[in-house]
């Protein structure tokens, strides 16, 4: 394949995340931001297609699962539901085959060059980038935190192991996501079976590999089930403290 073609800081991937933001970032700065933003989501949209045309085309080299890119943002320090969540991701399209691939990733924004609170997820057709949903919510994910200007990279060495099977646990692969913040970037690949351990060891060794990461990098999994529970509870604190 790779020849064709704080207490929710650690959750903070691609999710119902709550970074409170940077109170550093002037007046200007969020102006200049939400200019880039825009910009980001003209060109998103203008990748999109109609998803039911989704199959290989002919003599094309077909994926063993058809995938779909989503795209999200949202406002630092702006608390974040369930609901509001999933009415903030966007779907950009779908493929079925290496070609088809390159026809969006080739015209995608890298993830080096998003701005703000940004996130692009690849996941398997069918399944949306949730804790909540049925192929994820007795999953979960590994993590990975970058330093700025490593995004880019790994995030395309991910997801072309991913499209490739490289990881070789069956259908344990639900998707991977890249996380742009102020301070970082994180990426994670989510799996289906988070008390499979047999599994999730043969995706973090083959994650080192892929990304050719050093001995000492510090690689994290946490189960959606926790997840959702953490969530719970900090939403649970800023409703006591009447949102604040």
């Amino acid at each position: 394949m790779n020849n064709k073609f704080d207490a929710l800081k650690d959750d903070d991937s691609g999710d119902h995340d709550q970074d409170q933001g940077s109170p550093k970032d002037s007046e200007k700065e969020k102006a200049e931001d939400e200019d880039k933003e825009q910009n980001t989501r003209k060109k998103v949209s203008l990748l999109k297609y109609d998803s039911r045309m989704v199959v290989p085309g002919a003599g094309e080299h077909p994926l063993q699962y058809n995938y779909t890119f989503w795209y999200s943002r949202r406002t630092p320090g702006r608390p974040a539901s369930t609901q509001s969540y999933e009415q903030n991701i966007k779907q950009i399209g779908s493929f079925a085959s290496v070609e088809q691939f390159w026809r969006f990733y080739s015209h995608m924004i890298r993830p080096g060059d998003l701005t703000g609170h940004s996130d692009f997820h690849l996941f398997k057709e069918g399944i949306k980038p949730m804790w909540e949903d049925d192929a994820n919510k007795m999953g979960g994910k590994w993590i990975i935190r970058l330093r700025k200007g490593l995004a880019s990279r790994c995030w395309e060495n991910l997801i072309l192991a991913m499209l490739g099977e490289q990881f070789m646990v069956g259908e344990e692969i639900c998707g991977a996501v890249v996380s742009v913040r102020f301070q970082e970037d994180i990426i994670s690949i989510w799996n289906k079976t988070a008390s499979d351990q047999a599994t999730t060891a043969r995706i973090r060794d083959t994650l080192r590999r892929v990304l050719n990461l050093p001995p000492n990098t510090i690689m994290e999994y946490k189960t959606h089930t926790d997840s959702i529970k953490a969530w719970e509870d900090f939403h649970g604190l800023v409703n006591a403290s009447g949102g604040r």
